[in-house]
């Protein structure tokens, strides 16, 4: 039976700042950006909330499967130390 373990965003943003930044603060703040350049510009607001939503989407999947990626990799490099040690 497997145990899941969560991976807290804070351990995520220690392991890896630059890609976790880039992956899941970077579209936030693009979401935001245009928020404000549509107020600003009097753009329709339709736009620019799909736009955000599509970002803020595109963040929590890219987040998710960067954890998820950071996790196999932690899982890779225990099971090596493990064996390393059984020899």
């Amino acid at each position: 039976m497997s145990v899941r373990q969560s991976l807290s965003i804070v351990e995520l943003f220690l392991a890896a700042p630059a890609k976790s930044s880039l992956l899941s603060l970077a579209p936030l703040a693009l979401a935001l950006g245009q928020l404000g350049n549509s107020y600003v510009n009097g753009i329709s607001p339709a736009v620019s909330i799909g736009f955000a939503a599509v970002m803020i989407g595109f963040a929590v999947v890219a987040t998710r499967h960067h954890a998820a990626e950071h996790r196999l990799q932690r899982l890779e490099a225990d099971l090596e130390s493990e064996f390393r040690s059984t020899r």
